[in-house]
């Protein structure tokens, strides 16, 4: 113990970002916790939307849902989420599955989501990205 004493003595700033991190870490994973947003992966999202029929949101822009999206994923884009939200009223009972490209602006839209009143909200974890990656379909259409 003397010994971490003094090497906290010795490293002040090493141990106050070490510190900072890990306040940082704590945050971000108790915050997920207590938030009531589920992060799932791909395999889960097949299922929701398959035996719950769940509701996809893609919140990327118009070219990154053009090239390819879930199938009948609804189409919000990040940037107008907040004035289109009328659109997913009908779906406030449903399960949404909220996704990107890879998992972090779709984490946003669900902490919204989450303000304006909707419970049963999912961030597909990884994204899009994910979603290619376990060999599941994207559509153009």
């Amino acid at each position: 113990m003397e010994q971490f004493i003094e090497f906290i003595g010795n490293n002040g700033v090493l141990a106050g970002v070490f510190l900072l991190l890990l306040v940082f870490l704590a945050h971000d994973i108790l915050g997920a916790y207590f938030s009531g947003i589920k992060s799932i992966g791909p395999a889960v999202a097949t299922g929701l939307i398959n035996h719950e029929s769940a509701v996809v949101l893609d919140v990327r822009e118009n070219a990154e849902f053009s090239s390819g999206h879930i199938l009948n994923a609804i189409h919000i884009p990040f940037s107008s989420i907040q004035t289109q939200l009328k659109k997913l009223e009908k779906f406030r009972e449903k399960p949404i599955i909220v996704s990107c490209r890879s998992g972090s602006r779709s984490n946003s839209v669900c902490k919204q989501l989450r303000k304006e009143g909707f419970e049963h909200l999912y961030n597909l974890q990884g994204g899009v990205l994910a979603w290619e990656s376990s060999n599941l379909p994207l559509t153009k259409k």
